[in-house]
């Protein structure tokens, strides 16, 4: 069975109640993987989801580690989560660069990179996801902006897919695509690479084939609140995915 890493796709939310003089403080934990994850797993794929908070310590930061998985999905994470363990930023000690191994997973073991787009993607909030300053920008299919590149579209915008494209493997059988609420711009000026659909005239699924492996770019969210809640239940959603991991691993 070919097995699929996502990282990401969760937060906690702290809220502060003020009651006059006094106040407190609750915090909830929510996750937004459950729909990428099921959509993969009924497409035949075995799941690991590791959450931000945990992915300092807990994405693998060996060759062997990485090695045991066919894909790796990074969504609405950003790059300080895998540059930064707490012995790197507390202690001061030299530890592998996760993101060099990305890399190589890619280009020299010949795997699947996927970025999903997100407030801690591509560029992200206020910059600060900054993949384009990161070895990654080396094998995207798309260039990363150097600032906040979220585009907020509340009255929903419509991603098309590109000419001649219909018959790409990860477009087979998707058909029109619903509205989505916003996305992460991107500029299509990688050598090689390959826009299949755009929104707004940017990036909005680019792929390509750096070295030994493939990697790909979804540049909206695979969940609330940029995927909307008809996009979750079009039926191209599980089929996009599906399409994903099979172009991923070579089973067209």
């Amino acid at each position: 069975m070919k097995r699929v890493l996502i990282a990401g796709e969760s937060w906690i939310n702290i809220t502060t109640h003020i009651k006059g003089f006094d106040s407190f403080q609750t915090t909830v934990y929510k996750e937004g993987v459950q729909y990428i994850r099921t959509a993969f797993e009924l497409a035949g794929f075995e799941v690991t989801h590791i959450p931000n908070h945990l992915a300092a310590t807990a994405f693998p930061d060996s060759e062997e580690e990485l090695g045991r998985y066919d894909i790796v999905i990074l969504s609405d994470i950003g790059s300080n989560n895998l540059l930064l363990s707490q012995s790197v930023f507390s202690e001061g000690r030299q530890k592998s660069n996760k993101l060099d191994l990305l890399h190589d997973f890619v280009t020299e073991k010949g795997k699947g990179l996927l970025m999903v787009g997100g407030y801690m993607s591509f560029a992200g909030y206020d910059g600060k996801a900054r993949y384009g300053d990161t070895i990654l920008q080396d094998i995207l299919p798309v260039s990363v902006l150097k600032y906040d590149d979220r585009q907020e579209y509340p009255q929903g915008c419509q991603p098309v897919t590109c000419e001649g494209k219909e018959s790409h493997p990860i477009l087979d059988g998707i058909g029109e695509w619903p509205l989505i609420l916003g996305y992460n711009r991107t500029v299509a000026d990688r050598p090689g690479a390959e826009v299949l659909a755009s929104v707004q005239n940017d990036p909005f699924i680019a792929v390509s084939e750096p070295g030994k492996g493939r990697c790909a770019v979804f540049t909206t969210d695979c969940a609330p609140h940029w995927c909307t809640e008809d996009f979750l239940r079009w039926e191209g959603y599980n089929k996009l995915w599906s399409n994903m991991g099979k172009w991923f691993t070579r089973c067209e």
